[in-house]
């Protein structure tokens, strides 16, 4: 995950993209200062940018601000991270089952599994990039048949805190993955909303199993005392 220039338009978003990413990954923890001028060095901007970003971040709970001193990331706990991944799971199980309404559903599975089949080559090829860019275009192409703006944009909201690239570098997510999509198209293809349901649903959960272990092998929360309520899933 380390940063190369940035030379693209919405600087701050890219930022903002950066370093929620790290702290949903333990890279910056609690407690923690975010220095504007180390981060705009690693990614070759300004500090205009990097200070946007991190109001950002601060609005959504990520980071707050100490008086003179600059920003601090927040607190983040396991039950933070389970109900992360319910709002995403439970957002993309109702787009995926207005998705299998779609009148030209054949097509549209058609095109999904040419995306899947993609999205294989790169994962056997060991392409990270390429994993990232064909599985954001799997759920947009979901997302897209659900013909649900409102929804999609709140399950795009959500899915900011969803560190893809920890995914994107191991095979046997990717794997994983594949597999997933291949028997999701054959439930929207007949229509089984339950079951279309539950394939969601366990990929999310899956992926939170992966960032939790992710954090306790770090040792991210070794010296935290969490409530019953942070530590139930």
């Amino acid at each position: 995950m380390t940063p190369g220039p940035l030379h693209r338009t919405q600087l701050a978003v890219e930022v903002a993209d950066y370093l929620r990413t790290r702290i949903m990954t333990g890279v910056l923890r609690p407690g923690e200062f975010v220095r504007l001028d180390e981060t705009a060095s690693a990614l070759g901007c300004s500090v205009t940018p990097v200070r946007e970003a991190l109001a950002t971040l601060r609005g959504e709970g990520l980071v707050k601000q100490a008086l003179h001193r600059g920003f601090i990331v927040e607190t983040l706990t396991r039950g933070d991270i389970v109900d992360i991944f319910w709002m995403q799971g439970e957002l993309s199980a109702r787009l995926a089952t207005h998705a299998a309404e779609n009148p030209d559903l054949e097509t549209n599975l058609a095109e999904l599994a040419a995306i899947v089949d993609d999205l294989e080559l790169a994962v056997e090829a060991g392409r990270p990039d390429q994993v990232l860019s064909t599985e954001f275009a799997f759920h947009r192409k979901v997302h897209l048949m659900a013909r649900s703006r409102k929804l999609a944009w709140f399950q795009y909201s959500a899915s900011k805190y969803n560190p893809l690239q920890l995914y994107s570098n191991d095979p046997e997510w990717g794997r994983e993955a594949i597999a997933s999509h291949r028997r999701l198209i054959g439930l929207l293809r007949a229509g089984d909303t339950e079951a279309i349901h539950a394939e969601i649903v366990a990929a999310f959960d899956d992926a939170r199993d992966r960032l939790i272990a992710q954090l306790e092998s770090i040792g991210f929360w070794e010296d935290d005392e969490e409530s019953p309520a942070a530590t139930s899933a």
